[in-house]
């Protein structure tokens, strides 16, 4: 973390000239945790709002993702707890089983030791070193993105109360028959060598070959002739391991055939044919092999049929004494033995050489086997239900963007039964001891008294079963804390969607079993961070950005402000460094204007917005500007819809507030009326103030150093009130009159920039309007209008004939003349004109057709209709001006 000594100074008023983000957040992030901003308000009067922190695994630092992760969780909790709530954001590492404990073998392996030289306690020692480690770097990079986190109840997946947890989980699933454990055919690592559930399993195309094999027939069978029948397999090194060959019962072909025998070729065994309707008579030959150690399916047919299940490989991959002379090799140079000695027996009838999708470890990348294996399991149709149920009561989860609820519902109506234990050595061991004169099982919270008698099951729970507590096992259960009563159900998980197996769904089906509550309000599922190519980040790709080198180089508001903007919910995201640039512009205009405003604001001690009646026309346009932003963030954010949010933002910061109102405070700032120059620093502080506050949770290192040299009494930025809506502020009148303001100064720039006229140079502006409410607007502000438009002469009137020699602009119920004799080609004008009169008929055209279609005008709401129909008379007028205009300069011509 930041050094709490180099903490910025909050006594100076002096804003430097350039926007520097490394001199901005150095320190503040400590003296916001000296100051204890993050903890809880405690005030129990207030509304209590929590989020529990998606646990980073202890395998490395934080990546991009975690950054987008933790930047949109952190917007949530810093507005709650700006808006009053009692925020809570816990925050918390896993453990991560086999993801860490492949890292640290890894490690180990390039030292030329195992973790078996070492032994269990002398490994997990290492292991629980590579935590310490990367926790301190996982901290740091939180603090260097600025999360708010309460560290005062900071856990990890294998504290002594999360352990409670576990055990307690366990032993109760167990009691309820929820827990078993029994021999099936489970995903196995040979590299971890442990076990995996389905989802840990990463479906790939690889090159692989059927192999047709010749399964002789016991005695003087034949079949079309031949004394053997035809097998197709993938995996010939699982031939040793066959204990049948079984058809499709209403297969016509072979019904002769079941009941008869065949032999497994290189090992020699006589196995049956069966009729199972598992076999797809259309697939292949219609005859496959029965593996009931090495296949699912094969293991469910050896079930039905009494079939013996025969294991021929090592933990490791490599082939057993069941394997015959291939003992002790590799299974895929096995393979290869094996079709070579096939071959030798002309055994073989043809190699057909195919693409198929394999499974392959998610955390270490090899091969998956399918294993038969003893392992402890959770019985999940009946959680799986509970799950599902709940989502038509009040008490749902809801899932933000909607259509993910179908993505879980649909896994929990076809989901498997869940494997729970791992073959590791890091991680919760499964509270389940064995008796080692009787075998018994005895599975509780605390080891069997004569311990010495038992012997505690080696393996450790899936990670995910730790994680799936998350929600409740951190604020205290199973005992009955103050923290439980006040912040669960928690309100908000943010998170990836490509974990709502892994994750979202188990906090659900464990939380409502176990504390009869959804575990959270609402989970909003984000997508992916990918390249500026649209490619997923990777290592093989070396694509991949450090967050932290993007801090080091925009600052963390920048990558905030991306982050928090650059995707709808549930949408992938692209990084670009062009985005970056943009971010990090925009904050130097906000910088630029704030640097502004506090220099313009001697005598102010407090902001205090002056008496209404005493608002010009561009004071009543910003408040009303601002009140319409804050009204659109705070819907918007409540929706998740942060990027919609963030544009209202952008729009009403660089342009309302930055382009016009500072360029129109500078008359008022330079005036002799004393009053008016200070109302006006009032106003620019106040919209200053609210702008700050509303994007604090966004940007909180600049907003906070800007706030502190601003006058105020509040202590930080970070308990400040966040804005609310001020009906008073509203003016759709002034919002008008403004928008005349600057059209007309628009279309002034336009004719200027289109006739290379420079701002310096003044000129006549003649108005043709028949509108005389838009007249007094003109007039009344003519002051504006010479401003920024250097205007030495203005006429405004019903009755304009235009100077022959000009260039005109229609803006809405007006039409603006700029005497440019020496400038203007009327030719050139009239192409200009034809132009605009063929985009007003093409909006004129798009409006009437909308506005004829019945579908829209009955079923779009009425404020939408209303507006397509203001739309289509200001398109209209425009049109019929600018074709008065085209027939002026044609008669001119």
């Amino acid at each position: 973390m930041a050094d709490k000594n180099n903490a910025v100074s909050d006594k100076q008023t002096e804003m430097s000239t350039k926007y520097n983000p490394t001199a901005i957040e150095k320190g503040r992030y400590n003296q916001w945790l000296d100051e204890g901003v993050f903890s809880p308000s405690g005030d129990q009067k207030a509304k209590p709002f929590s989020i529990v922190l998606p646990p980073p695994n202890v395998t490395g630092k934080l990546h991009l993702g975690h950054a987008w992760d933790t930047t949109l969780q952190d917007m949530i909790i810093r507005r709650k707890r700006m808006q009053g709530y009692d925020t809570l954001w816990l925050p918390g590492m896993d453990h991560a089983g086999i993801a860490t404990q492949a890292k640290v073998e890894a490690k180990l392996r390039e030292q030329g030791i195992s973790r078996y030289d070492l032994g269990r306690e002398k490994f997990v020692q290492k292991v629980w070193e590579w935590k310490d480690d990367f926790a301190a770097t996982i901290k740091e990079q939180w603090a260097k993105l600025g999360l708010s986190l309460d560290y005062e109840r900071e856990r990890f997946t294998l504290d002594k109360g999360l352990s409670k947890a576990v055990r307690k989980v366990f032993v109760e699933l167990y009691k309820k028959g929820l827990i078993y454990r029994g021999e099936y055919i489970i995903n196995w690592d040979p590299q971890a060598r442990t076990a995996l559930s389905d989802i840990e399993v990463i479906h790939k195309d690889d090159q692989g070959a059927f192999y047709h094999v010749k399964y002789p027939f016991v005695g003087d069978t034949t079949f079309n002739g031949k004394p053997y029948i035809e097998i197709a397999t993938t995996r010939p090194e699982t031939m040793m391991g066959d204990t049948a060959v079984a058809v499709n019962p209403s297969d016509e072909r072979y019904k002769q055939l079941v009941g008869k025998k065949v032999i497994v070729p290189l090992v020699n065994r006589e196995v049956p044919i069966i009729a199972d309707q598992y076999v797809d008579p259309d697939f292949g030959t219609g005859m496959v092999k029965i593996t009931p150690a090495h296949d699912p399916n094969d293991f469910k047919v050896g079930n039905r049929h009494d079939l013996p299940r025969i294991n021929t490989m090592n933990e490791d991959a490599t082939m057993n004494e069941n394997a015959g002379k291939y003992q002790g090799m590799d299974r895929f140079e096995a393979r290869k033995a094996m079709v070579a000695d096939l071959k030798a027996q002309d055994l073989v009838l043809s190699i057909d050489p195919i693409v198929h999708s394999v499974g392959h470890s998610e955390r270490t990348g090899v091969q998956v086997e399918a294993r038969l294996s003893t392992q402890w399991f959770v019985k999940m149709k009946p959680l799986a239900e509970q799950a599902i149920q709940n989502q038509s009561t009040d008490d749902k989860v809801n899932f933000f963007p909607e259509r993910f609820e179908g993505t879980f519902t649909n896994w929990m109506e076809n989901v498997h039964d869940w494997v729970i234990s791992r073959q590791l050595w890091w991680g919760h061991r499964i509270p389940a001891w064995y008796n080692k004169q009787t075998g018994e099982t005895y599975v509780g919270m605390q080891a069997p008294k004569d311990a010495e008698n038992w012997q505690q099951d080696p393996d450790v729970l899936d990670t995910w079963f730790s994680s799936a507590l998350w929600p409740f096992s951190t604020m205290g259960w199973p005992d009955d804390t103050n923290d439980m009563k006040r912040y669960f159900p928690t309100d908000t998980l943010v998170t990836g969607y490509d974990i709502i197996f892994f994750w979202v769904s188990r906090m659900i089906f464990q939380s409502l079993e176990f504390t009869h509550r959804r575990p959270f309000k609402d989970v909003l599922l984000h997508g992916l961070i990918r390249d500026s190519q649209g490619r997923k980040m990777s290592k093989s790709l070396g694509n991949g950005i450090d967050p932290m080198d993007v801090i080091d180089k925009y600052g963390a508001d920048a990558l905030r402000w991306f982050l928090s903007n650059g995707g709808t919910p549930g949408q992938d995201l692209k990084f670009t460094y062009d985005k970056m640039d943009a971010a990090w512009n925009f904050i130097n205009k906000i910088w630029n204007a704030s640097r502004y405003v506090i220099m313009n604001l001697d005598g102010i001690s407090e902001p205090k917005l002056p008496a209404q009646s005493e608002w010009q026309l561009s004071d009543r346009w910003i408040l009303s500007r601002l009140n319409a932003t804050v009204n659109k963030v705070n819907d918007q954010f409540e929706k998740y819809n942060f990027g919609e949010a963030d544009r209202a933002l952008y729009d009403f910061i660089w342009f309302d507030f930055c382009d016009w109102y500072i360029e129109m405070s500078k008359e008022a700032l330079t005036s002799d009326d004393t009053q008016l120059k200070q109302n006006t620093q009032n106003i620019l502080a106040y919209v200053l103030d609210q702008i700050l506050r509303l994007l604090q949770p966004i940007m909180p290192f600049v907003t906070e150093y800007i706030w502190q040299k601003m006058p105020h009494t509040g202590k930080s930025l970070v308990t400040a009130s966040y804005p609310e809506d001020h009906p008073a502020f509203n003016d759709e009148k002034s919002e008008h009159e403004m928008q005349s303001l600057i059209d007309l100064i628009k279309a002034v720039r336009n004719i200027r920039s289109e006739a290379n006229a420079p701002l310096s140079s003044p000129i006549d502006m003649l108005i043709q309007t028949d509108d005389p409410n838009l007249k007094t607007i003109f007039e009344t502000n003519r002051d504006y209008i010479d401003r920024f438009c250097h205007c030495k002469a203005l006429k405004i009137d019903r009755t304009i004939e235009a100077p022959k020699l000009s260039m005109s602009a229609v803006i809405t119920d007006a039409t603006v003349f700029v005497p440019l004799a020496e400038l203007v080609d009327l030719n050139e004008e009239k192409a200009r004109v034809q132009k605009d009169v063929d985009k007003f008929e093409s909006e004129v055209a798009r409006s009437d057709k909308k506005l004829a279609n019945k579908k829209f005008v009955e079923n779009a709401p009425e404020a939408v209709v209303n507006e397509e129909k203001q739309k289509q008379a200001d398109y209209q007028s425009k049109l019929n001006a600018a074709k008065d205009r085209l027939q002026q300069i044609t008669n001119e011509l």
